[in-house]
C-alpha cells in the first residue's frame, strides 16, 4: 500500500552505480518494505522512481526533508 509525502529539501537517489541524483521538491508515492524505500513521482508527464535504502529514508524523515502525508 502506498503513501502520500512531499519531498522539502535535498533528497537523493543513486542511480545503479551512478552519481546520486536528486528527487524533485514536490508530492512523491512511497512504498515501504523492511529494507528500502521506493519513491514515485511525476515532472510534467514524465513518471519517474527511485529506490532508497530504509536507513536513508529514515534520516530524510527526521530531518524534514520527506514529510509523509
Amino acid at each position: 500500500m502506498s503513501q502520500q509525502a512531499i519531498i522539502r529539501g535535498e533528497v537523493n537517489f543513486r542511480a545503479g552505480d551512478g552519481v546520486l541524483l536528486p528527487v524533485p521538491n514536490g508530492p512523491v508515492d512511497i512504498e515501504l518494505a523492511e529494507d528500502s524505500v521506493t519513491l514515485a513521482w511525476h515532472e510534467g508527464r514524465d513518471a519517474s522512481s527511485a529506490a532508497i535504502t530504509r536507513d536513508e529514508f529514515d534520516r530524510y524523515v527526521r530531518e524534514g526533508k520527506i514529510r509523509l502525508g
